[in-house]
């Protein structure tokens, strides 16, 4: 069984300087792992440090994206002048060892034409396998009619995006997550569960946004299981009809929305991931270099899952094959 994941991170050092010349204030809370102790070590690492880990999980390929949030939390300028290097440096990667590496763009999205146009030259010119992206940029959400030339090159190259999450605001943190021990107030706001109302709400913004209606063949990538989102569609289903949309909630899902378990290695979450969006709409991912998952032990969840066997393979690799290949015709 070939297992491909598809949220392993990457940082460069250009990135983490343009980081540290944000005030502290505007810094996402992923600032500091990324840039100090093992995890910094690893991500800047595509060498043998990083294939031991893969073979000690037992993961074949790993589809390298930059560490959340990106290049959305800079200033437009910065981020323009990082995006094509950045996807240039994903795509050396890539080319230095194309049986363990695949790669997804970076986008500046604080100038959805100019990421539009880097998104098809990153995809054409470059070989990547489509974009991440990280939710907001800025105060803006991506339902924002701004973003509509990002999701029409998408559409238009057959390539998916892979949604992650990034920190909430700073007024949400402060309201809803401080007063704690900084490391719990910090983890409940990122990793513990803020990441996730985060990113899902994005997903929902985007559904009730209209984007999928007015983008029917966009593809949307989202990890930890579906971002929370799939354990509430049938209670938020009251809300699409209200807002008249033109399918449920579920449906919704099953046309524009893969998910992955980001190293959140869970039987329990993966039978309900199967009941609500099916085996053909799951990939796999293993959250290198954050999750356990992706030091040991990925190969085996799926092999010891109880699913057939021709599901496990459709998680592990096929899914994320047909895609690729889709992208190329």
């Amino acid at each position: 069984m070939r297992v491909i994941a598809l949220e392993e991170h990457v940082a460069t050092a250009e990135l983490l300087n343009a980081w540290s010349r944000l005030a502290s204030s505007d810094r996402d809370l992923a600032y500091q792992p990324a840039k100090q102790g093992e995890t910094a070590r690893r991500l800047l690492d595509t060498g043998d440090v990083r294939r031991a880990a893969m073979a000690a999980s037992g993961v074949d390929v790993q589809v390298l994206s930059l560490t959340t949030p990106g290049l959305q939390n800079l200033p437009v300028v910065d981020a323009l002048a990082l995006q094509s290097s950045t996807n240039e440096r994903i795509a050396d990667m890539v080319r230095g060892d194309p049986t363990h590496f695949q790669g997804l763009a970076a986008l500046a999205t604080g100038s959805p034409v100019k990421a539009a146009a880097e998104l098809e030259r990153a995809v054409r010119e470059l070989g990547l396998d489509g974009a991440m992206l990280y939710g907001r940029t800025g105060e803006i959400s991506l339902d924002d009619p701004a973003l509509e030339p990002i999701w029409s090159a998408a559409e238009a190259l057959n390539v998916p995006l892979h949604l992650h999450p990034q920190s909430p605001p700073r007024s949400v943190r402060e309201a809803y997550y401080s007063g704690f021990d900084s490391a719990v107030s910090a983890g409940l706001a990122t990793h513990g569960i803020g990441w996730h109302y985060d990113s899902g709400l994005q997903f929902l913004r985007m559904v009730f946004g209209g984007v999928f209606d007015r983008h029917p063949h966009l593809q949307l990538v989202i990890g930890h299981w579906g971002e929370l989102v799939l354990f509430y569609l049938e209670r938020v289903q009251h809300l699409a009809e209200i807002a008249g949309l033109q399918r449920s909630l579920t449906e919704y899902a099953r046309t524009h929305l893969y998910v992955t378990p980001s190293g959140m290695l869970s039987s329990r979450y993966l039978a309900w991931a199967t009941e609500v969006i099916g085996t053909d709409r799951i990939l796999f991912a293993t959250d290198y270099p954050f999750e356990p998952a992706s030091q040991s032990g990925a190969r085996a969840f799926l092999e010891t899952s109880a699913l057939p066997i021709a599901a496990r393979e459709a998680i592990a690799s096929g899914n994320w094959e047909r895609l690729r290949a889709e992208m190329r015709r």
